[in-house]
C-alpha cells in the first residue's frame, strides 16, 4: 500500500480529535509536483519557483510545530494520568482492600474493574501516540525524498537531522509509561482474570468500530508495517518494531476481529 493511502487510512482509524494533527501529506505532495513541473531552465532562477519552494519549506516547518505542540500536550497529560491511576489504585486498596479501613470485597472488585478499563484505554492511547510520532516522521522522510529526487534539491538530510532533535520524535518517555502501565496491570490484576481481559478486548474491538481498542489495533498494524525491515532500508528508516511481550499487547493482536490492512 502506498504511504498516502496508509496515512489516510490511519487518520480515519484514529481518534476524532487527533485527525487534524497528522501530516498534511497531500498538500506537501502537491507542492512538490508544482516545483518539479517547472521548466528546467527556470528551476533555479524563477520567481514563481522560489515562492513555491518557500511555501513548501514553510509548510514543513509548520507541520513540525504542529506535531511538537500536540505531542508535548499529550505527553504531559499522560504523565499526569499515569500518576492519577497509581493514586486511584492505592486509595481503593487502602479503603476497601483486605487490610483497608473499610474492607469490602464487593466494592473493591467493582472499583478495580473500573480502574482496569481506564488503564487499558490509557495504554491504548499511549500506543496511538507512539504510532503518531512514527507515521509523521515516516511521512516527512518520504516527502523530502520525493522533493530531492524530483527537483535535484538537497533538503532531505539537513531537514531530517533537524527532525531527529524534535520533541515529537522522542518517544522514550511514552514507551517507558507503556511498559509501566503493563506492569501495573500484571501486578494488580490476578492471572485468573486474563480470560476476562481478552474477552473485553475482543468486545471493545468489535462494537461497531468504537472504542480505543480498534484505534490501537490500527496503530499497532501501522507501526509494524512502517517499521519492518525491508530491502529499501536507509539511514532515514525507523528501526524494526519490537513490541513488548505482554499479555495486553497479545490480546489486542490476537483478537483483532476488524480487518485493518
Amino acid at each position: 500500500m502506498k504511504f498516502g493511502k496508509r496515512l489516510k487510512q490511519q487518520i480515519q482509524e484514529s481518534l476524532p480529535e487527533w485527525r487534524d494533527k497528522y501530516l498534511s501529506y497531500k498538500e506537501l505532495k502537491k507542492l512538490v509536483r508544482l516545483i518539479s513541473a517547472a521548466p528546467p531552465t527556470l528551476l533555479n532562477g524563477s520567481l514563481e519557483f522560489g515562492k513555491t519552494e518557500a511555501e513548501f519549506v514553510y509548510l514543513l516547518n509548520n507541520e513540525i510545530d504542529k506535531f511538537n505542540g500536540f505531542f508535548m500536550e499529550k505527553e504531559e497529560d499522560f504523565i499526569i494520568r499515569h500518576m492519577e491511576v497509581q493514586q486511584r489504585i492505592q486509595r481503593v486498596v487502602d479503603l476497601w482492600g483486605p487490610n483497608g479501613s473499610q474492607p469490602s470485597e464487593e466494592d473493591y472488585k467493582e472499583e478495580m474493574a473500573k480502574i482496569r478499563k481506564a488503564i487499558v484505554d490509557f495504554h491504548g492511547e499511549m500506543v496511538l501516540l507512539v504510532n503518531y510520532s512514527n507515521i509523521n516522521y515516516t511521512g516527512l522522510a518520504k516527502i523530502l525524498k520525493k522533493y530531492d529526487k524530483r527537483t535535484g534539491g538537497l533538503l532531505r538530510l539537513p531537514f531530517i537531522q533537524k527532525v531527529l532533535e524534535q520533541p515529537f520524535f522522542t518517544t522514550d518517555l511514552i514507551s517507558k509509561l507503556v511498559k509501566e502501565c503493563e506492569s501495573i496491570i500484571d501486578a494488580v490484576f490476578p492471572a485468573e482474570e486474563e480470560a476476562e481481559r481478552a474477552k473485553e478486548a475482543k468486545e471493545a474491538i468489535t462494537v461497531a468500530g468504537k472504542g480505543i481498542f480498534r484505534n490501537t489495533v490500527a496503530a499497532l498494524l501501522t507501526l509494524q508495517e512502517i517499521r519492518k525491515g525491508s530491502s529499501t532500508e536507509s539511514p532515514f528508516s525507523l528501526p524494526p518494531l519490537n513490541l513488548p511481550d505482554s499479555d495486553l499487547i497479545q490480546s489486542i493482536q490476537l483478537n483483532a476481529a476488524v480487518p485493518i490492512v
